[in-house]
């Protein structure tokens, strides 16, 4: 019920972010039903159907990682000071988001549903016919056991990963996080000194004054400083500053991944003839080897974004920086682990795009509207992913940026800065995403 009341009185653009999280949803259980009608009408063709089946998990995998980045961003189950007196704390709000996940992806899934028994005549009594035939078995009873247990796989993994990403952090990383902010928060967020003392000198407490340094409204013991978001800036006290995090690690990991992927891609390429998979178009030629390898790419490129954005912001303040390339620079080191995993993400979806367009360049390619379906959900969940983590980043800072308009800095500075961070991440990733598209494309057209 209360995951139904927040819901309800959510911000426009927040409930315009869980429509687009239901249509991804709908258009993914389309896609599994599609597969179940395909495998009732060619009983013998087992071998095609689980191959049907396994290419759904890329459009279920992205509309996944759509709704837990819509899970992330949403306000209302953002943890807040005082919550916690009236029951609604960081596990609690927790699964209010994962509630909320479940309504959300639920809702496609019937949708997508009751569009199939419409396509099917079920409805209406009159089914289409010709090549929808094929994937609707109009001739044969759906089974609905089986089609429930397919439309049920959306709803359960966003729930469950939304759970997870979302969970309260460790004890022993909220303990740190106190001690860090006790050692140099001010007095006043969160120790109590005596009357006309100064905070800044070392007069030790009276009777009647807390010695403990703990967050107004909680207790030494408390656990109730932890939050669900393992962000630095989603700090319950803003009057505490939060944990800088180190610089994101694992680029020569993802080097070496996406290296591997290329690597694999050429020798599967050279080995001669081997076991092809019945993709659409040309690919139904292709090794498996080659498919491995642009896998192993795109898990390179994904590892890679968080590093890679923390090194553009390094270079915007390299060589003697102004105002303006040290605040872009600052900015984009402090997002860099928000935003770089969606951006490597994008990035390795474009590439294979790139990849993909290179290798029917000359050619009608044949996609049917079931493949068109799947690139258009997959394409468009990964971008609406970057959008929302990027109202995601500028939601986290909107303190920050009150604060230097209340110091006198321009909003023109403010507005010039995102332009450099953005232009920055363009001139990097842009090169390097052509770049892996040409290699991983290398192999199948050379």
């Amino acid at each position: 019920m209360l995951a139904l009341r927040l819901a309800r009185g959510a911000h426009p653009l927040v409930q315009l972010r869980r429509l687009l999280v239901t249509a991804a949803a709908a258009g993914t259980g389309f896609l599994l039903l599609c597969t179940l009608g395909y495998a009732m009408a060619h009983p013998d063709a087992s071998a095609r159907s689980v191959l049907r089946l396994a290419w759904c998990v890329a459009p279920m995998a992205a509309t996944v990682y759509f709704a837990v980045a819509v899970a992330r961003s949403d306000p209302g189950t953002r943890p807040r000071p005082g919550l916690s007196a009236i029951g609604l704390g960081p596990v609690r709000l927790m699964a209010v988001s994962a509630v909320t996940t479940a309504l959300s992806t639920t809702l496609g899934s019937m949708l997508a549903l009751l569009f199939f028994l419409h396509l099917r005549g079920d409805l209406t009594g009159m089914p289409f016919d010709g090549a929808a035939a094929e994937f609707l078995a109009t001739d044969q009873p759906l089974p609905l056991p089986g089609a429930l247990t397919l439309l049920a796989l959306v709803p359960l993994a966003a729930s469950v990963t939304s759970a997870l990403v979302l969970r309260p952090r460790g004890e022993k990383q909220a303990r740190m996080s106190s001690a860090y902010s006790t050692a140099g928060a001010s007095p006043t967020a969160g120790t109590t000194t005596t009357a006309g003392a100064s905070p800044t000198t070392g007069t030790p407490p009276t009777a009647g004054t807390d010695s403990t340094s703990t967050a107004p409204g909680t207790s030494a013991d408390s656990p109730t400083s932890t939050t669900p978001h393992d962000l630095p800036a989603e700090s319950l006290d803003p009057q505490r500053p939060a944990v800088p995090q180190p610089a994101p690690g694992g680029l020569p990991w993802s080097v070496a991944v996406l290296a591997a992927g290329l690597a694999v891609e050429m020798y599967a390429s050279r080995s001669g003839p081997a076991h092809g998979l019945a993709l659409p178009g040309r690919f139904a030629d292709g090794p498996a080897g080659v498919l491995a390898g642009w896998t192993l790419t795109a898990m390179g490129l994904v590892l890679a974004g968080p590093a890679i954005t923390y090194l553009c912001g390094w270079l915007l303040q390299a060589v003697r920086p102004g105002a303006l390339r040290l605040l872009a620079g600052r900015v984009l080191q402090e997002e860099a682990r928000r935003i770089g995993q969606p951006l490597g993400v994008v990035c390795a979806v474009a590439s294979g795009a790139y990849a993909t367009a290179a290798l029917y360049a000359g050619a009608r390619p044949s996609f049917g509207p079931l493949s068109t379906l799947g690139a258009l959900l997959v394409t468009g969940c990964t971008v609406a992913t970057l959008v929302t983590a990027a109202v995601e980043a500028r939601q986290a800072r909107a303190e920050t940026t009150a604060a230097l308009l209340r110091l006198g800095a321009p909003a023109t500075m403010l507005r010039s800065a995102a332009l450099l961070r953005a232009g920055a991440l363009v001139a990097v990733f842009a090169p390097l995403t052509w770049a892996v598209a040409e290699l991983a494309a290398m192999p199948l057209t050379g």
